[in-house]
């Protein structure tokens, strides 16, 4: 490795160490103007009986940071939207409603391109959240909620490109969302319809998606043999057939490896009863699939191609291995 190549390592880790200390500091400053921002952000949709948003803005490199905490939000279930604060000064402004909360970043406070934002959430009564490192900026003394970043330097070695101000900005907008994604009680199936398409959207499927229902499975009677349970099996081409009783409940199951472990010259007159599983793992609909292919996978010794689907007691259906991972759920 050269001296070059060992400055530039060198640099990065002094960057890394320098935001990462910014980090440390930014945790240990949070307080209750944090809990109040993430109130009036939550309570919002409830004025007037319509829906609020809330408005990010911010310019420069903390508008570039504002877009991210945005789709954030949205994500998680809180609308939320990017005005650029000279838009709003040429008619974006028409955007912000009463029932809105502003967020506006800005590290010094003292952006000239903020300021007809900040008169307008004042003249309307907008709640207006700031995020700024100088409290005794135009921006903080303003604001109704100061979330103020501790000082910190910048990982720029001039300390003028925004670098750790700006990743603290990051990290707090990050924190507001899961806040306010913990405060609204966000389940993991809410959160996918946020996210429908992609990896994210697929591992987030449930097994009610992904299996087969119950009158599409191969059955047979308790008292069947095991002749017509074989041509049932084969017919639908699941992997196993399902023994019931006569009211239509689980007995039990008969798989392809079933009858492998049993093959001998008689095996075509015994009893189901003979090879059936009285007691073969199951799921439930409403769980997620990847929990579904993490039991298929995970059994030590036994190897599941697939599950029953039991809801309150009753067979609805069955989700398979290779479903899943056609679902691309691995």
């Amino acid at each position: 490795m050269t001296s070059t190549e060992k400055t530039d390592i060198e640099n990065a880790v002094r960057a890394l160490e320098t935001e990462i200390e910014g980090l440390q500091k930014l945790a240990a400053s949070i307080d209750g103007n944090f809990a109040g921002a993430i109130t009036a952000i939550h309570t919002m949709k409830e004025k007037a009986g319509k829906p609020g948003r809330l408005i990010v803005a911010g310019i420069g490199k903390s508008g570039h940071v504002c877009r991210k905490i945005a789709a954030t939000m949205a994500s998680t279930g809180t609308p939320s939207y990017f005005v650029h604060p000279g838009e709003a000064s040429h008619g974006d402004m028409g955007m912000i409603t009463d029932n809105d909360v502003v967020l506006m970043l800005s590290n010094s406070g003292e952006n000239s391109e903020l300021s007809d934002l900040i008169h307008y959430t004042r003249r309307y009564k907008i709640t207006l959240i700031a995020m700024t490192s100088n409290p005794k900026s135009t921006l903080a003394k303003h604001s109704d909620i100061c979330l103020l970043l501790p000082k910190a330097p910048e990982a720029c070695p001039n300390g003028l490109a925004p670098t750790t101000s700006t990743t603290m900005m990051m990290a707090l907008g990050d924190a507001l969302s899961v806040a306010l994604l913990d405060r609204m009680g966000l389940t993991p199936e809410q959160y996918k319809v946020f996210h429908p398409g992609g990896k994210l959207g697929q591992r987030l499927m449930k097994v009610s998606e992904l299996m087969v229902a119950r009158d599409e499975l191969p059955t047979v009677g308790k008292d069947a043999k095991m002749d017509e349970a074989i041509i049932v099996l084969t017919e639908k081409n699941l992997g196993l057939v399902v023994v019931t009783e006569q009211d239509g409940t689980l007995s039990g199951i008969i798989t392809d490896g079933d009858l492998k472990r049993h093959m001998s010259a008689d095996l075509l007159q015994k009893s189901v009863n003979d090879l059936m599983t009285t007691n073969p793992k199951s799921i439930t609909s409403g769980a997620l699939g990847v929990e579904a292919m993490e039991i298929m996978t995970s059994q030590k010794g036994q190897y599941l191609t697939s599950l029953l689907v039991m809801d309150n007691g009753a067979l609805t259906g069955l989700i398979r291995l290779q479903d899943c991972l056609q679902a691309g759920l691995a």
